[in-house]
């Protein structure tokens, strides 16, 4: 293949990826009104994949959007030895975004109280956070963004499910516990695979997390190789799973204190969804009339009351 016929495929996928990123950046943005007219952003990046990527299309769309709104990049440098201290503010300055180097030397506290061979991930996160939380005060920001996409919130949610018992998951904006930050997740709606992809055409100079070493047997990365082998076997079901977290129905779960059971009696519909007592949808019209030969479809649909 010629040079400049793979040099302008690469172009057209890096454009599809672009606008199908920049669309679901946008998407979660206006439907959990993540960023407001005024607003002083500080984008956290830690010089993985993700945040390059949420960066990116922050500054694609803040030329666009009909608000204004502030950009400041800040980075968490954690002393960790050899730690690339030049690749980031190389970086910023040749897109000439403003930025922040913080300096805290967590890696020492995490080293000295997580025994080895411990999962160091809790504490390293939690003191990051901690941090970031403090300098978004010293520089005003309003909020802050994190390159949580939608492939971490489904992790999130399953960690929780199977080793927390909780239906609990990240959400893509929240007020921190003292109520001082709000913290956003732009990439909410975003594929980590198309991400991935975004990253590596665009040359983003990745920097990999030395700090927690291989850590193979992580329970997050058990979840991840679950939901990896779910996506090869079964597409559409990453989707579809992501869908049932955005549309939650209280009144069909357990949790007396989130919808009111001992209240409820006949003709007592407060809080319940229209049609949550059917298994999927109502039928279209071609599984209505069998015209999609498919019998195992329509009896998927059948509302459960006539069961």
């Amino acid at each position: 293949m010629h040079t400049d016929s793979l040099d302008k495929q690469i172009k057209t996928r890096l454009n599809k990826l672009q606008k199908r990123l920049r669309r679901e950046v946008g998407q979660a943005i206006a439907a959990f009104n993540m960023i407001e007219d005024g607003d002083k952003v500080m984008v956290c990046l830690s010089g993985g994949k993700d945040s390059y990527a949420m960066l990116d299309i922050l500054l694609n769309l803040q030329k666009s959007a009909p608000i204004r709104f502030e950009l400041v990049a800040v980075n968490l440098d954690q002393k960790q030895p050899g730690f690339p201290e030049e690749i980031l503010p190389n970086y910023l300055e040749s897109i000439g975004v403003p930025f922040h180097i913080v300096e805290r030397d967590t890696y020492s506290i995490v080293k000295s109280v997580v025994p080895e061979g411990k999962t160091t991930c809790a504490l390293c996160s939690r003191l990051r956070r901690g941090t970031l939380y403090g300098f978004a005060d010293e520089i005003g920001a309003n909020k802050i963004a994190l390159g949580h996409h939608r492939d971490d919130i489904l992790e999130t949610f399953f960690l929780n499910m199977f080793y927390g018992g909780k239906l609990k998951s990240m959400p893509p904006k929240l007020v921190s516990d003292d109520g001082k930050n709000m913290v956003i997740r732009p990439l909410a709606y975003a594929r980590e695979k198309d991400i991935a992809e975004y990253a590596e055409l665009r040359e983003f100079p990745i920097i990999p997390c030395n700090l927690c070493g291989s850590q193979e047997n992580l329970q997050r990365q058990v979840i991840k190789e679950m939901l990896q082998g779910w996506d090869k076997t079964n597409p559409g079901r990453i989707e579809t799973m992501f869908r049932a977290l955005c549309n939650v129905v209280p009144s069909h779960l357990a949790d007396h204190q989130l919808f009111d059971f001992k209240g409820l009696q006949l003709g007592f519909a407060h809080g319940i969804v229209p049609g949550a007592d059917t298994i999927m949808g109502p039928l279209d019209d071609d599984e209505e009339t069998g015209a999609n030969g498919s019998g195992v479809q329509m009896m998927e649909k059948i509302d459960i009351l006539s069961l």
